[in-house]
This record gives C-alpha cells, structure tokens and sequence, in this order.
C-alpha cells in the first residue's frame, strides 16, 4: 500500500537511536524527506549514515536541545529552508526517570516536567505555521502506556507522561480548525538500547546463578514480571509502522487518539 508519503517533509526529534532512529529509516524508505536531530551530533550523523535508506538529499540532521526554544526555532527553519515544507511533526526526544516518589529529589522533577512538555511545546510553536500550510499536515506524540498506568518504580516520568497525553488532546482540539492532526502512540516496554544497558550492567548479585541467562530469557522474564501478554518486549521497527500510519494522509481522518504499542500490558479499559 502506498502511504503517500513520497517527498513529504517529516521533522523527527531524538533520531539518533531506538524509535526515532527506526522511524528515520522507514520514513526515508517510504520517499520522504527527513529532519531529525539529537543533541550530539556526531552521534546522530553515525547512526544515520549507517541506515539502509540513508540518502544525504533527502536528510538534514542537526544537533538541537529540544528543551531550548532558540535551538528549536533554527532547525524547524533549517528544515523549511531546505525542503521548502514541513507536512509532520514527531515529537520523539525523551527519556525515563528510573525512581520512586521517596527518592526523586524536586529538581528532578522538575526536569522530567521540562523534558516532556518543553520536547512537544517547543517544536509545534516553531512548526505550527508551516503544518498548517500544509495539506496533510500531522503532529504525533511519542508517549507511553504510564500516561494511563502509572508505575511507582517511575513516578516523575509516569506524572509527566500523563500530562502530555493530556496536552495533546488540547493540542489536537486547538489545531484541528487549521488542518493539523495531533495524535499519540503509547509506548510499553520497548527494545532499545537502554533495556540492553540494563542487561549487560546487571551486578553479580541480579545474575545470581543464572550467570549464562541470554537476553531472550532476561527479557521475557520482565515481560512476564510486567503483565505483557505477547510475553517479549517490542522492537523499535514495531513502534515505527504504527507513527509511519499515522503520518500517512491516508489517516486523514483520525486525530485526538492514541494508539497503544505495547504488547497487551495495559490493564485500563
């Protein structure tokens, strides 16, 4: 099927590993033209020209903060400058804040508030004008089952999550009048590079005898430990056919929702 997503000009932020740099790569298969960044360029240009679909025409990567506006601003202009458009939005950059309410000092939280919200306020201000001149304009929120089902293990990132599904309803209520869909994806438990830190860094103590236990066995036991019912964590490349839809002008129709990627693990109706 043809997403019609052929020259389209899609902005991606945090390209540079896991969903977003997934998303890069089947994006630019699918004919479009790309803008990611990352706050280290080096990385992102590594990781980038490594990609099946890399294609130097049809890809600007910068390095940007996306919690600072003035770094925002340039690359969304950088990115009109150079393809002339800006059809989508993926509001991707983000990271988790592995703490309980007891031990997350308030700065802390107070930088997982900054993070969330400052990752999608920042990048639909600058890009608003450009969306909305587009036919087919899209913004879609890279979240996570939290917003809905609050881990205690994440209690900043749980809270902040919650408000940024709750920003993009209103995002998706304020813009809807000028032509731009804003949805979600909520995100369970993921295979990224972070959850293969965390295997290759467990203490003698977390391996205990099963000293020889494989990726395949130690991530199904946190899959069962954590109430998924495909019993496996996803994969980047999942995450990415499910923003890849929703970009598409094929799903024209559809904004205000979100989409659960996350193998069964919600337990909200």
């Amino acid at each position: 099927m043809d997403l019609e997503l052929t020259d389209r000009v899609i902005v991606v932020t945090g390209g540079s590993s896991g969903v977003g740099l997934a998303l890069v790569n089947d994006l630019l298969s699918c004919g479009a033209r790309v803008a990611t960044c990352a706050r280290d360029l080096d990385r992102l240009d590594a990781a980038t020209s490594a990609l099946d679909g890399h294609d130097p025409d049809r890809l600007l990567t910068m390095a940007c903060d996306v919690r600072l506006a003035g770094q925002v601003d340039r690359f969304i202009a950088a990115t009109h400058e150079r393809f002339g458009a800006v059809d989508g939005l993926v509001n991707n950059a983000g990271q988790s804040l592995m703490r309980g309410f007891a031990d997350t000092a308030f700065d802390e939280w107070m930088s997982e508030f900054e993070l969330k919200f400052a990752g999608v306020i920042h990048p639909v201000t600058a890009a608003r004008n450009y969306l909305a001149a587009s036919d087919a304009g899209v913004v879609v929120n890279v979240n996570a089952v939290l917003a809905r089902q609050p881990e205690p293990r994440l209690a900043a990132t749980s809270a902040a999550r919650a408000g940024l599904l709750n920003l993009t309803r209103t995002l998706a209520s304020d813009l809807g009048p000028e032509g731009i869909r804003v949805n979600s994806v909520l995100l369970g438990l993921i295979d990224t590079g972070q959850w293969r830190r965390r295997f290759d860094q467990r203490s003698d103590d977390q391996r205990g005898d099963d000293v020889e236990q494989s990726w395949e066995e130690w991530s199904a036991a946190i899959a069962a430990d954590r109430g998924i019912t495909l019993g496996r964590l996803g994969t980047a490349r999942e995450v990415s056919y499910v923003i890849t839809m929703l970009l598409s002008p094929r799903a024209s129709y559809v904004t205000g929702t979100s989409i659960d990627v996350a193998g069964g693990v919600g337990r909200y109706v």
